[in-house]
């Protein structure tokens, strides 16, 4: 196993992770970055045959690369924290420990989906997923597909899905028009947040609209919808939902770092109460990539000791904190949603568990010894997201390792033992 030291270890490649690497790489420091994706750039700079990214993000990724004092480590998965400092690793099929003195989570996030009758069929996935599957390559052209859920994502996933030939014939915001319109009336603030959103405007756009269920036998092949008081079926080839998005706290909670349901908490540093131990991005709260670059930039020069240099960067995270404010204000989550699922509903798709199995538990360590329900291999990532939503629980802690692992990455010498969640 080959061991590695640096002064500065990113966890996360995507627009925080970036800018939190060049920030402190240019003040000197020695930055590792990992991800487990086999390109940096994240969710959102993510790469591909059908990608386009924009040019801050182009040139933020060639920065990455060629920058002297940064070692980008694609495809790597933090598996654990042997003991404070040092950190399992595993890359392709090598293991290695590394140790760094200081510690910037930028995890980032993962979608919300939420399970209703139908969910699990064959031609259902995320709104981000289908954007995700766009950009890779898959072929969607003439495909019908219907997109729903709540947030901007929906838009920017309709646009990816439409420059490559596919026919959006639905998209379905769950919240109401008067809070779209509230939400849209404040956007003169952010001028190009105001752009994008007409830009990406689609005529099938229609609040107060959500799946009640997903139709077909071997797959998908309709969607019952709800708008307002009426309900139809529409056919479709695809269907993309998506409730925003949660924070990956797997890290956070493993380190001991101290966070709630919307992200790590952290001083105006990036620092969170852990010594050595900082976080930025969409892990410490929902914002976009504008916020994620703030807050990155500044993790990494603070982290670096020269937090002199993120002042300028202070009213530029105060900015977008606004932004994210005004969308989480904007499209929260209605409380219809949570009566979609009925007892024969699969809540966790990787161990077959019903809602009927589950609904009357309320500690998610006593479903997952009942059920196996956050055992299989997501490891808990969608369906305790989309439980937490249904029904108040107790009991959620990260034990290592954080990543599926291989047994030889896992067989350390008997004197480094891993470090217990705090």
């Amino acid at each position: 196993m080959s061991e590695l030291q640096t002064d500065i270890l990113v966890a996360g490649a995507g627009p925080a992770g970036i800018s939190a690497a060049l920030a402190a790489a240019d003040c000197g420091c020695h930055v590792v970055v990992i991800d487990d994706n086999p390109r940096a750039g994240g969710q959102i700079w993510r790469g591909g045959p059908g990608s386009h990214l924009p040019d801050n993000a182009l040139l933020a990724l060639e920065k990455l690369r060629q920058h002297p004092r940064i070692r980008l480590m694609p495809a790597t998965r933090l598996v654990m924290c042997i003991r404070e400092g040092v950190y399992l690793l595993e890359e392709n099929q090598q293991a290695s420990q590394l140790r760094a003195e200081k510690v910037i989570i930028c995890t980032g996030a993962r979608e919300l989906l939420l399970p209703f009758p139908g969910w699990t069929l064959p031609g259902v996935t995320g709104a981000g997923g289908l954007q995700a599957l766009v950009k890779g390559g898959v072929p969607v052209t003439s495909q019908r597909i219907v997109i729903a859920g709540s947030g901007p994502l929906l838009l920017a996933s309709a646009h990816t899905a439409k420059q490559q030939g596919a026919q959006i014939i639905g998209l379905l915001e769950q919240q109401s028009w008067p809070a779209v319109v509230a939400m849209m009336a404040q956007l003169w603030r952010w001028p190009s947040k105001l752009g994008q959103a007409v830009t990406l405007f689609n005529r099938h756009y229609r609040a107060g609209s959500y799946v009640t269920e997903a139709l077909g036998d071997s797959r998908l092949e309709a969607v019952k919808i709800r708008q307002g008081r009426q309900e139809k079926t529409i056919s479709c080839d695809r269907l993309a939902c998506g409730y925003g998005l949660v924070p990956n706290l797997q890290l956070a909670e493993l380190l001991g770092a101290e966070h709630d349901n919307d992200g790590i908490f952290v001083d105006e540093h990036q620092r969170t109460q852990l010594p050595g131990i900082y976080a930025a991005g969409e892990c410490t709260g929902i914002g976009g990539s504008e916020l994620s670059i703030a807050e990155g930039t500044i993790a990494g020069y603070c982290a670096a000791g020269h937090p002199q240099h993120a002042t300028s960067w202070i009213a530029r995270r105060e900015h977008w904190q606004a932004f994210a404010l005004l969308l989480k204000q904007g499209f929260g989550l209605k409380s219809e949603l949570k009566n979609l699922v009925s007892d024969s509903t699969v809540i966790c798709r990787c161990e077959d568990v019903r809602w009927s199995e589950v609904s009357s538990l309320e500690n998610l360590k006593h479903i997952k010894m009942l059920t196996r329900c956050g055992m299989g291999p997501c490891q808990g990532k969608i369906c305790h997201s989309s439980l937490r939503f249904l029904k108040p629980l107790a009991g959620s802690q990260t034990r290592p390792p954080v990543m599926n692992a291989r047994i030889d990455t896992l067989c350390l010498p008997d004197e480094q033992a891993p470090r217990s969640p705090t």
